[in-house]
């Protein structure tokens, strides 16, 4: 998505003082007169932490006893046209793949295709109610499920593939399986005073005031695979298996979230990371070592504001941080607002700083207010730097209430009900939900901006975009989107990709708009479509082996026929990207909708044997 979460972590624990001066904010906020009493009984809940473990485990079980009898967890609905958002169970075994139709190619490596995405514990995901109002999750939360398909090739050049799911079980996950209930409260949406009482209960009773979902994307470093999202720890992954291995802090260097986009710096292999958070240092950035034992470096961006900021951007000298009016804001919550909110009239802006800088190195440019969950690159350009990105005018998080059918945030022409026209030649700016391939070119010497669209308004809407690996943070021909579905999308409220985008850099569109008129100054698109009612998630690309070439691979993707209810992944090749895929294999069960996925190059044969005898 665009995946982007809640980054409101504070840094506490039930053994430590440190809590209270998070009450002191009270002090000094218009919190309503029915609401003080409960934050005068916190607030001494708080101060008495400190004392020994058998009083702290009957605070805590009164803080239970509280949450049972004054919240009312509720199922988030969900309209029948988001049927594949709903959970699945876990396998209880890895299952061969059998029916495959077309071919795998002799040269596709072996490896694995991994996709992450939400899948709620309970069935779906809660809503409360409670004598405060009512609290709602986002609807990108859930706990996260690994989907794995496992391509092994045998000598005689045939090949097994099996594929498995299992939910990262982090330390939160197990808390509540343990319980066999829901138990973090909702903390995002809903009214004010039942999203602050929620956010401070889940503070005294878990040391945090979220969950860790581990539910967006899947990394490699170093030979390790983590499981990730933004709002806390990765969790590294048996890449076999796919059980959580526990949490990954560098070495205890690192203790605070993790961007679930992290970047290996061209040249040196080290990893690049951000730390996002609703209290202050708001955001902090980190480079690994190329060996993952190490923090090597790591830096305050001393900002004033926490921008929910999906995505972190390098060149071979600089890292790239976006600055959009997306914020999380604790504050604003305390005094009646909303805690996740896109400020329209907000500023935006972009910060370039060297590999190892500091806040004072940080060059910003100011750019057009915009929302940018995902870069699709990032290079160097003489004395510029480039970067590209997949960006919106306005955004979907943390998008519309759930008990209303009130879609604010789609523009009129995308409500449900209106007429959907999947091309429009002319979209005024204000207008411009859905994300489109941009440019800005960043003059570090002069500080000049240029910033334009890359594709025409009479193109799809492009999301959730990915390159060659080999061509991160260098300058690149191509790159690969998947294409949104606008009327879909507007129906359910949640992104939905009825296809797939190949964006040629370098070549210019020689077509003609709707109205006749002559394209000029944008790039090549080419389209690999869907069947209707066919939508993918999780889109990979796969480098051939030794080719000789940037686009030389596969995209591979799952996707979700809605009116057979089947799930398969479909492999197509890139250098013949509106062909028909090379190879459809059909999934033993239905994969729901979900993020990023990744294909991990790795020696299989051994492995797979064993699994499937």
């Amino acid at each position: 998505m665009a995946s982007s979460y809640v980054p409101c972590q504070v840094h506490c624990s039930f053994g430590k003082p440190s809590i209270s001066p998070n009450f002191d904010l009270f002090k000094t906020t218009d919190l309503s007169s029915s609401f003080k009493p409960l934050v005068r009984e916190l607030q001494q809940l708080a101060f008495r932490i400190d004392v020994p473990k058998a009083v702290k485990n009957v605070s805590i079980k009164l803080l239970d006893a509280f949450v049972d009898s004054v919240f009312e967890f509720v199922d988030h609905p969900l309209h029948p046209s988001q049927s594949n958002f709903a959970p699945v169970d876990e396998l209880k075994e890895a299952a061969l793949v059998t029916n495959i139709q077309g071919q795998i190619p002799s040269v596709f490596p072996e490896g694995v295709y991994i996709r992450n995405g939400p899948n709620p514990l309970f069935g779906g995901l809660k809503s409360t109610k409670s004598l405060f109002g009512r609290s709602s999750p986002m609807w990108v939360e859930g706990e996260g499920m690994l989907h794995a398909l496992y391509f092994s090739k045998g000598i005689d050049g045939s090949w097994t593939v099996v594929y498995n799911n299992r939910h990262v079980e982090t330390e939160t996950f197990k808390l509540e399986k343990q319980r066999n209930k829901p138990t973090f409260l909702p903390i995002v949406e809903g009214d004010p005073l039942a999203v602050l009482s929620a956010y401070l209960l889940n503070l005294l009773r878990f040391g945090k005031p979220y969950k860790n979902t581990s539910n967006t994307n899947v990394f490699e470093h170093s030979g390790k695979f983590y499981s990730a999202v933004e709002s806390d720890s990765p969790q590294e992954i048996d890449i076999f298996t796919l059980e959580a291995l526990g949490n990954w802090d560098v070495s205890g260097a690192w203790n605070r979230p993790f961007t679930a986009h992290p970047k290996r710096a061209p040249g040196t292999g080290e990893l690049v990371t951000m730390g996002i958070q609703g209290t202050k240092p708001f955001v902090e950035v980190g480079v690994i070592s190329s060996d993952g034992k190490k923090l090597v470096h790591r830096v305050d961006l001393k900002l004033d504001r926490c921008p929910l900021c999906h995505e972190i951007g390098v060149t071979k000298r600089y890292n790239v941080f976006m600055d959009c009016p997306l914020t999380v804001d604790i504050a604003r919550l305390i005094h009646g607002g909303q805690l996740v909110k896109y400020e329209r009239e907000g500023y935006a802006r972009i910060g370039i700083m060297p590999r190892y800088g500091d806040a004072d190195s940080i060059q910003w440019f100011e750019v057009k207010p915009n929302c940018t969950f995902h870069i699709i690159n990032c290079f160097e350009d003489g004395d510029e730097v480039v970067v590209w990105g997949s960006r919106a005018l306005a955004s979907v998080i943390p998008g519309p209430d759930p008990d209303s059918k009130e879609f604010e945030w789609f523009p009129p022409k995308y409500k449900p009900g209106a007429p959907v026209e999947e091309s429009v030649d002319s979209i005024s700016e204000d207008q411009l939900l859905f994300h489109r391939p941009y440019e800005w070119r960043l003059h570090m010497r002069t500080g000049d901006v240029k910033e334009r669209n890359l594709t025409g308004p009479n193109e799809f809407p492009m999301e959730f975009p990915m390159i060659n690996g080999a061509f991160a943070g260098v300058k690149n021909k191509y790159g690969y989107t998947q294409v949104c579905h606008c009327g879909s999308s507007s129906a359910t409220g949640m992104g939905k990709y009825g296809g797939l985008a190949k964006l040629y850099f370098e070549e210019q569109n020689t077509g003609t708009s709707m109205s006749g008129k002559q394209e000029e100054g944008l790039i090549k698109v080419e389209y690999h479509m869907f069947e209707e009612n066919t939508y993918c998630t999780g889109a990979a690309f796969v480098p051939k082996g030794g080719g000789a070439e940037e686009d030389d691979g596969w995209i591979i993707t799952f996707l979700h026929h809605e009116d057979t209810n089947i799930s398969q992944a479909y492999i197509i090749d890139t250098r013949n990207f509106s062909s028909q895929a090379v190879a459809k294999l059909t999934l033993p069960c239905r994969v729901p909708d979900g993020f990023h996925g990744a294909f991990m190059p790795i020696q299989l044969h051994k492995r797979i044997t064993k699994t499937t005898c």
